[in-house]
């Protein structure tokens, strides 16, 4: 029974009963199941319903790589099957990618005992069949001879029997072991369900079902030898893999997936990256790794750590094993003990102690040309090593890189990952036929085949908005972009108390400081000359971060007469700077002073008035604005006072499990405004999704959560209104957390609304945003990408939920990627036309950028707002507070380092931008 499940007939009349449960949210629901009162059961927010479509804009047709999917067998059931794996001693199988084989053998060698069935196995503890096997508890033992992995690595050749005699010396443990496999039955799925959630029905069944189809995708993919990462699926094709630097490669392979749409069922399909590790000589992979020019410059403690659990393929026997360290000493000192054919008294094999070294060049007659002074790379126990010298040593293909990756890496990944639109669609159609779905007994059996074509809908161009500049001026922009060229800023600011500081940075100040002066001007900013330029004293250069700053700021103290209202700070290297994070946090923890780094290469008017843009912006300037919010008339925004609120939690990297999760929230002030904003910005626990900080209650009187920040910046921005409708925009959920943000986050802003004021019950829309999914749109018979502006709302959406997909900006590179939005709660009653007008608009507000933006500015303004403060963290040691293993998901169950809190005159400025 559902925990959720309501007193009577469960759930109002029409609508499904709610998706399971996300784990973590149990324990607050098993509080009030036991309460005294049982009347008071909390009711349960579901995503509403679509309540019709839009019908505004240009329409246009549109193709995407949604392929229709018919379903024939829907009176079957899958049957589903625990699976346990254990060795003959009865120790459990741990190891991944072993399951894989062990289920083969037994489909191959028990095929009568199991009725001929096929299965479906998700290479862990699940199986599926279509319809039931002979038994609901089989008991089968297999034998596999040599356990490796069948990717080999681009230059030995797989499976080359190695001499006899080398494999009587090694005596490799794994030559052949024997497993017991456990078959039990566990569930059976009706297939009705899936005809159910294609009606709007979704169930728990329903979601089973969609599991079961997506693991027989996945294990298709396995059977040809795939890297599979969730639902993304890569070859071992050297064609496929592109070097990003360090040691990495990217490598292209593609997502397939089912998805219940309007029209049906239909498979996603779409070009997919992953990070795996350069294959070949191990050495090759370290040079590249650590970027230096040959073996013996190598860092061997970084070695260690890198290497760790890589597969590797030793020559030349060609047996595949495990990093599992290296040696302390190099190959022609590292001992171990060899056994003799001559025998002591007792019958025991004498033993000699030699050198690695000495064993592979004198009694295996292996010429090693470059091993002898690097460590040995160990394959065995850490008690019972297995040394080999590192050039016998090749790396396996297709070995994930799961660590972050630097600027330099993204920046060349993303270069040569993109594709233009018509490209994408041939290698699209061409990886359908390479699948060759159609071959699949398990999707034969469910009845399942796949249409070779991709899904046309019809897509709605919705016209630009009109913007308001300087001097009452108001202009269309076309294509999704404008320019300030010969036009003033909405609402310019004034630039007096100001200096500059040069972090040795090569540059023309005085030139720089004059073209500035001179753009600003022409923009309407008015700029009085800077009070001095602060040049680092070089001997400082070689300090670290925190002194450099330090220092600096000893400077500007010693030699200005109060704070400057605003520093510009340049800095020497573009990217990734490391002063970056302790000067912002100089200037907006501890002074409160609006600050702007750049780090000049080529300064031209365009790269000026960028810069002037986000100065503007943190000075509490506009550089445009919505004509209706200038007239006031947004439908239903402008009528009530209306806060706009953007959410978003950005993690560390997947390597980082003790990095603490940042949550940012920014909130609209200046009602009927919608394009000023601020932040708040809190730490939580690491890979936290749920944003843990929106009420904090600390006593009767204070509550010292993100939301009572925002409403009350709101209130006094807003000339003492109280907002009567709360739009919320959560970024980065995914369809399994949206019962969490509608029933956990919505209450705790609930919470702080009450408060602040029990009477007060504003109207809420909760809108999530996702871009991480894989649909994506085709101009038919064009080159270009689908224009901005382009809403679809039809047939690739979901059949019940109220949700759209979005392109409001202008691709200019690669394929555009939609935004997908899903309207999971509207109290205020926006039709589909004005809800989809609103979110199109605030794609035009962004003030950093004079261009479109693809999802809507609030979102944009939170993810600056989160990477900008995560920056002020950077430095500060979390490892000592944090847990060690990853995905700690209760809430506060790290203590978590506080996030520094900005000055007053700093904390309701836009300075993230």
């Amino acid at each position: 029974m559902d925990l959720f499940e309501q007193d009577g007939n469960g759930v109002a009349e029409g609508l499904p009963p709610p998706p399971p449960v996300p784990p973590n949210v149990v324990p607050m629901q098993a509080e009030s199941e036991n309460a005294v009162e049982p009347a008071k059961k909390k009711i349960v927010r579901l995503p509403i319903a679509r309540r019709g479509s839009g019908s505004k804009g240009q329409k246009i047709p549109i193709i995407t790589n949604h392929f229709k999917v018919n379903v024939t067998n829907v009176d079957g059931h899958f049957f589903h099957y625990s699976v346990a794996l254990s060795y003959e001693d009865g120790r459990p199988v741990d190891g991944k990618g072993v399951g894989r084989k062990v289920i083969d053998r037994v489909h191959e060698t028990y095929d009568t005992e199991l009725a001929g069935k096929d299965f479906a196995y998700d290479g862990e503890k699940s199986l599926f069949t279509v319809g039931p096997l002979p038994r609901n508890k089989l008991e089968f033992t297999v034998v596999l001879e040599d356990i490796s992995s069948n990717r080999s690595n681009g230059n030995c050749s797989p499976g080359g029997s190695p001499k006899e005699n080398d494999r009587k010396r090694l005596r490799r443990p794994y030559q052949s072991k024997t497993f017991k496999v456990e078959i039990s039955f566990a569930a059976k799925i009706p297939m009705q369900a899936i005809a159910n959630a294609l009606r709007g029905q979704e169930s728990e069944n329903s979601q089973e079902a969609f599991r079961v189809l997506d693991i027989i995708l996945r294990q298709h993919a396995a059977k040809q030898g795939c890297l599979l990462v969730r639902q993304s699926f890569f070859h071992n094709d050297p064609r496929n893999f592109t070097d990003v630097g360090g040691g990495v490669l990217g490598c292209r392979g593609f997502h397939s997936s089912f998805r219940t749409t309007q029209s049906g069922l239909s498979l996603n399909i779409d070009v997919s990256t992953t990070m795996i590790i350069q294959p070949g000589p191990v050495v090759d992979f370290l040079i590249a790794n650590q970027n230096v020019k040959d073996p013996f410059s190598i860092d061997w403690a970084k070695a260690k750590r890198v290497l760790k659990n890589l597969r590797i393929k030793t020559s030349p026997s060609n047996t595949e094993g495990k990093i599992t360290g290296l040696s302390d000493k190099p190959c022609k000192e590292q001992l171990f003990s060899l056994k003799q054919k001559s025998k002591d008294d007792d019958g025991e094999a004498h033993t000699l102690e030699v050198t690695v070294y000495d064993y592979f060049v004198n009694y295996r007659h292996i010429e090693l040309r470059y091993s002898a002074d690097l460590p040995c790379i160990n394959v065995g126990k850490p008690k019972r090593p297995t040394y080999f010298p590192i050039e016998l040593c090749t790396l396996v293909s297709l070995q994930r890189y799961t660590k972050a990756l630097s600027t330099f890496q993204r920046s060349s990944l993303v270069e040569k990952s993109r594709q233009k639109p018509q490209e994408r669609m041939r290698v699209l159609s061409d990886a359908l036929k390479l699948n060759n779905y159609d071959a699949e007994p398990m999707l034969r059996s469910c009845g399942i085949s796949i249409n070779n074509n991709f899904t046309q809908v019809e897509g709605r161009v919705l016209p630009a908005p009109r913007l308001k500049v300087g001097n009452g001026e108001d202009f269309f922009p076309r294509n999704g972009r404008w320019n300030f060229n010969n036009k003033k800023l909405v609402d310019p600011t004034k630039i007096e108390r100001w200096a500059v500081v040069n972090f040795s940075a090569r540059c023309d100040i005085r030139g720089l400081v004059r073209d500035l002066i001179k753009c600003g001007d022409m923009k309407g900013i008015h700029i009085d000359a800077p009070f001095d330029v602060f040049e680092e004293n070089a001997q400082n250069r070689r300090a670290p971060p925190i002194v450099r700053v330090e220092k600096m700021f000893e400077q500007i103290q010693s030699k200005l007469p109060g704070a400057p209202q605003f520093l510009l700070c340049l800095l020497p290297e573009r990217k990734n700077s490391d002063l970056y994070g302790p000067w912002k946090r100089k200037n907006l923890s501890d002074f409160g002073i609006v600050t702007q780094c750049i780090a000049p290469t080529r300064v031209n008017d365009q790269y000026l008035t960028n810069v002037l843009l986000k100065i503007n912006a943190k000075l509490g300037g506009l550089n445009s604005m919505l004509a209706v919010e200038y007239s006031p008339s947004i439908p239903l925004v402008s009528k009530l006072p209306t806060i706009i609120l953007g959410m978003d939690v950005s993690h560390g990297s997947p390597g980082q499990s003790d990095i603490p999760s940042i949550a940012a929230v920014v909130s609209s002030r200046n009602w009927p405004l919608i394009s000023r904003y601020r932040a708040c910005v809190r730490t939580q626990s690491p890979k936290v999704e749920m944003i843990d900080s929106l009420y904090k209650r600390v006593s009767d009187t204070e509550d010292e959560g993100i939301v009572r920040e925002l409403l009350l910046d709101f209130y006094t921005s807003s000339e003492k209104r109280k907002p009567d409708q709360i739009i919320i925009f959560r970024d980065g959920v995914s369809e399994s957390q949206f019962n969490q943000v509608l029933n956990i986050e919505l209450d705790q802003i609930i919470e702080a609304c009450k408060f602040l004021d029990e009477k007060w019950s504003p109207k809420f829309v909760v809108i999530v945003a996702q871009k991480n999914h894989h649909t994506k749109f085709f101009q038919p018979g064009s080159p270009d990408n689908v224009p901005p502006g382009t809403v679809i709302d039809n047939k690739v959406c979901h059949p019940r939920n109220n949700d759209f997909y979005m392109c409001a900006h202008a691709g200019m590179i690669g394929t555009t990627r939609p935004t997908h939005y899903h309207v999971l709660l509207d109290e205020v009653g926006f039709s589909a036309d004005d809800l989809q007008e609103l979110v199109h608009s605030l794609s035009y507000v962004y003030q950093r950028s004079t261009t479109a933006i693809s999802v809507v500015a609030p979102i944009c303004y939170a993810h600056l707002a989160a990477t900008q403060m995560g920056q002020f963290m950077k430095f500060e040691d979390t490892s000592e507070t944090s847990s060690s293993h990853g995905g700690v998901t209760s809430a506060g169950a790290v203590p978590v380092p506080q996030m520094p809190k900005l000055q007053e005159n700093v904390c309701n400025s836009m300075f993230f931008c």
